[in-house]
C-alpha cells in the first residue's frame, strides 16, 4: 500500500474538512445551549456527514460515468475547486463566509444537519476530495484505506468539537487564524496535484521522475 498516497488522502481531508475551523463556528451556533445538547448535535452531525460522504465514496464515480464525466475531467476541475477553497482560507473569505452563516442560523434550535453536516464537515470541497481519492486508489485495500482516513479525519473533527471549548481558549483568535493560513497553503498545493494528475491522465503531461 503506498503509503505517500495516504499521507496525501489525509492531508486532503484534513484540510478540507477542517476540524479546528469548525469549532469557533460550532461555538457560535449552539451558544447557550446546554452541554448534553452540544453533544446531540456534534453526534448527529458527524453521524450524517460520514453517511454522506460514504454515499459519495461509493456512487460518486458511477454518477459521473453515468452522465459521460471522465475521472481525468473531473480531477482537474476537483483540483480548481479545491484551490479556490485555499485561497478563501488564505484570504479568511471562507472564515468569514462562515461566522456570517453562523450569525444567520444561530436562532435555529438544531443545526446538527444544517450547517454543521452539510457544509461544514460534507460540503462540496470534501466530497470532491472523496470522490478523487477513491478514484485513485488502486484496489479494495487503497480504497478500504481512503474511507479509514475519511472516519479518522470525521473522528478527529468529533473529539475536536468535543473539545471545542477548551480548544477555542487555548489558541485564541490569532491561533486559529494561523492555523487556517497554514492549512490553506498545504491544500493550495494539493490541488495544483490534482489539476497535475488530471493532465497526467489525459496525456498534457508528463509524471516528473522521482
Amino acid at each position: 500500500m503506498d503509503t505517500a498516497f495516504l499521507l496525501s488522502a489525509f492531508a486532503t481531508l484534513f484540510v478540507v474538512i477542517d476540524p479546528i475551523g469548525i469549532v469557533p463556528v460550532f461555538m457560535a451556533l449552539t451558544r447557550g445551549e446546554t452541554r448534553a445538547h452540544k453533544r446531540t448535535i456534534i453526534l448527529r452531525a458527524c453521524a450524517i456527514g460520514a453517511t454522506l460522504l460514504c454515499l459519495f465514496a461509493f456512487l460518486g464515480e458511477s454518477v459521473l460515468g453515468a452522465i459521460g464525466i471522465s475521472m481525468p475531467a473531473f480531477r482537474i476541475a476537483g483540483g480548481v475547486l479545491l484551490f479556490l477553497t485555499a485561497l478563501d482560507m488564505l484570504f479568511e473569505r471562507r472564515t468569514k463566509r462562515r461566522d456570517d452563516q453562523a450569525d444567520e442560523e444561530e436562532d435555529r434550535p438544531d443545526p446538527s444537519v444544517f450547517p454543521m453536516a452539510i457544509p461544514l464537515l460534507s460540503g462540496p470541497g470534501a466530497v470532491t476530495s472523496v470522490i478523487l481519492l477513491v478514484g485513485r486508489a488502486e484496489g479494495p485495500a487503497e480504497t478500504a484505506a481512503v474511507l479509514g482516513v475519511m472516519f479518522l479525519v470525521l473522528a478527529m473533527a468529533l473529539v475536536l468539537l468535543l473539545l471545542s471549548h477548551h480548544i477555542e481558549r487555548l489558541l485564541g483568535k490569532i491561533g486559529i487564524t494561523v492555523v487556517t493560513r497554514l492549512l490553506g497553503m498545504i491544500l493550495a498545493a494539493l490541488s495544483v496535484q490534482f489539476v497535475v494528475d488530471g493532465l497526467i491522465a489525459f496525456g498534457f503531461a508528463t509524471p516528473q521522475a522521482g
